[in-house]
């Protein structure tokens, strides 16, 4: 990282020099003069603070990557390419997603707008977009114009014109993003780096940002130091061998779904349920994992494929199975200094399963309840079942009862009703905001029964 280090924005370079945490990405935007992204949240909820960074990508050099920039810190962005709506086009040349807008009268208040017309682009620049993917706007909110008009304005988009200059820019690699250290952040080189940096007071890791970030805005968190981690190789790999898959704990969800390709859909299940595409984006398994929260929604699942959890420190490497890494609530067996590194699921995979999300809203929430199904039938009887929980109990848990009530017994109703009835009793359910423990307890037993329905 240079002694003045910048970050490209909007083709011109813009020095970071001073600015360092917590200050987040939007916050050092709208101080240089670029309000078009604004904190509606400050949680990664609303998406008004959408910006694009320029990411590698799988299927061309460069892929427009759209991130809430309210949550990562600015100091993360040093070395990177980033556009925000201002970029896109200006009052007398408009970019095709701004002139679809206007012409479909998809901006009122305008506040959302452009949040909504830079998780647009990024979705307009895919690589071999044929129809524009809705979800791509999960996770930005309107408030007072009505979607009907924004998702008409993404509909009639067509293709990046010949010369389109960020269509051009994908054709080539995004920066490098180079290590160096900043007051209260550092992007250590390699992993071995890394290790002996988190072993200094204070410090946390860096990938996503997605729950830090909140931590940061909303309850004040200020950790001593920064070290980011979503760049490092040795956290980034996917490989696929003849005894289990296993992912790095750095790459984002959105990057895991693409490189897996459909190769585990238990987890393609929860992609499209977990938050929004704006927060896969930037959410890590890893940092999923490393919250230690009880409604997570990867964890049910990843208990449901028997994952392993690949751990680093300064000190070593070992595995811990995830059914034991949760020791209480929001904690776990990781010790200071120490990393998920990667998370394996063995092989074979259960040929049947399912996810199933209890939640207010069908998207972009947290969950009431999470049930993940893995089960395996051998002619007509229960060969191995696995049941993940969350949301019912201070950690995400196995339903061990309800996968006994199963295993060698045959398919039928009948065990399945007797078996739903013991994962209706699993966990310890609470009363809160989001849920009843009644409610709770009646979505654990009619659960294995819908799913019953839907594989027989």
């Amino acid at each position: 990282m240079e002694e003045q280090p910048q970050v490209i924005v909007n083709c011109a370079a813009r020095s970071l020099a001073g600015v360092q945490p917590p200050t987040t990405a939007l916050d050092w935007l709208r101080s240089v003069g670029l309000t078009g992204a604004k904190e509606g949240c400050a949680e990664g909820e609303c998406g008004a603070c959408s910006v694009l960074v320029a990411r590698p990508g799988l299927e061309a050099p460069t892929e427009w990557t759209a991130i809430n920039a309210c949550l990562v810190p600015a100091a993360a962005l040093a070395g990177q390419e980033v556009v925000t709506a201002e970029g896109l086009g200006t009052p007398d040349a408009l970019h095709p997603v701004q002139q679809e807008m206007a012409v479909r009268g998809g901006s009122q208040c305008g506040y959302c707008t452009p949040g909504f017309v830079c998780s647009m682009a990024a979705e307009y620049y895919r690589p071999r977009r044929v129809e524009f993917d809705e979800h791509a706007l999960s996770g930005n909110l309107c408030r007072c114009t009505g979607y009907r008009p924004i998702l008409e304005a993404a509909e009639a988009l067509g293709v990046p014109a010949a010369g389109d200059h960020l269509s051009l820019r994908t054709t080539s690699p995004p920066p490098v993003v180079t290590p160096g250290r900043l007051p209260g952040f550092a992007r250590p080189a390699t992993l071995a780096e890394a290790l002996a940096l988190l072993g200094e007071p204070g410090a946390v890791p860096l990938a996503g940002s997605t729950d830090l970030g909140v931590e940061a805005n909303l309850r004040g968190a200020r950790p001593g130091l920064l070290v980011a981690i979503d760049h490092l190789a040795e956290l980034r790999g996917v490989t696929q061998g003849p005894t289990h898959v296993e992912i790095g704990a750095a790459l984002s969800l959105t990057e895991v779904e693409r490189r897996l390709e459909g190769a585990v859909p238990l987890l393609d299940a929860v992609f499209p349920q977990f938050a929004s595409r704006l927060i896969r984006n930037g959410a890590t398994i890893g940092g999923n994992l490393g919250t230690g929260s009880p409604i997570g929604d990867l964890p049910p699942a990843l208990l449901a494929l028997d994952a392993t959890l690949v751990l680093v420190s300064a000190g070593g490497r070992r595995t811990v199975p995830l059914a034991d890494y949760f020791t209480g609530y929001r904690a776990t067996v990781l010790e200071p200094g120490e990393l998920i590194a990667a998370v394996r699921l063995p092989l074979p995979l259960a040929s049947m399963t399912a996810f199933h999300k209890i939640a207010k809203r069908r998207y972009d929430d947290i969950s009431s309840v999470a049930i993940a199904i893995a089960v395996d039938v051998t002619d007509g009887v229960v060969a191995r079942a696995a049941i993940g929980l969350g949301g019912v109990a201070a950690t995400p848990v196995r339903a061990t009862e309800a996968e006994a009530a199963l295993v060698g017994l045959p398919w039928t109703a009948d065990v399945v009703a007797s078996a739903a009835a013991v994962l209706a009793r699993a966990g310890t359910p609470i009363d809160d905001h989001r849920a009843s423990a009644d409610y709770r307890r009646a979505m654990l037993g009619t659960s294995l029964v819908k799913f019953f329905e839907e594989t027989r």
